[in-house]
């Protein structure tokens, strides 16, 4: 049962490939019920492994890899449909890339790294999937409100959005510079 959290996390990645081609169809209503039952198996696996504690080093990776995925593909997609501006899916991928990088160099540095999402980037989490949420709710009924959602989201979620992005991502940067540059001193006087 302890890898039941994994197995529903892998089907959550498998909804990437049928979440990406409904949005390239314009079919934004099953893109949306593929969106919420992502979400709905994300909290599940996590409920499951948290109250279990069916925690596993696989699926400390592949959890956030499924949510990252499926958010990437979200973006890129409605990025090319132009429903998301240019500039905005460059600073969201842009962050995850430099953080991913800055990891990578970090790990092959110092061999160990255990990485927990600051308030900041939990904030930018929700602000993606919220605004994420309501463009797709917007897409699948422009005549909700008379197109109020789209209006909310762009500018005002667009804007928020890049700004998190920006100060989450120079946290994270700055964060792991000063544990750098701290364990390498610690390493040099040794």
């Amino acid at each position: 049962m302890s890898a039941l959290p994994n197995l529903i996390t892998v089907l959550r990645i498998l909804l990437v490939g049928p979440l990406g081609w409904f949005l390239s169809q314009s079919r934004y209503q099953e893109a949306m019920v593929i969106f919420i039952v992502a979400g709905l198996s994300d909290a599940l696996d996590g409920l499951l492994a948290r109250h279990y504690g069916w925690m596993s080093r696989a699926g400390a990776i592949l959890d956030p890899l499924a949510d990252k995925l499926l958010v990437v593909t979200l973006i890129v997609v409605l990025t090319l449909q132009e429903h998301i501006p240019l500039w905005l899916a460059v600073a969201i991928i842009g962050r995850d890339v430099i953080i991913m990088g800055g990891a990578a160099v970090y790990r092959l540095w110092f061999r160990e790294i255990t990485v927990a999402p600051t308030l900041l980037s939990k904030a930018n989490t929700a602000v993606q999937v919220v605004t994420l949420a309501l463009l797709l709710v917007g897409l699948a009924y422009p005549a909700l409100g008379n197109g109020l959602i789209l209006q909310v989201v762009d500018p005002y979620c667009f804007y928020l959005l890049a700004a998190l992005a920006v100060v989450s991502g120079t946290d994270y940067v700055v964060t792991w510079s000063r544990k750098a540059m701290h364990k390498r001193s610690g390493l040099e006087g040794v």
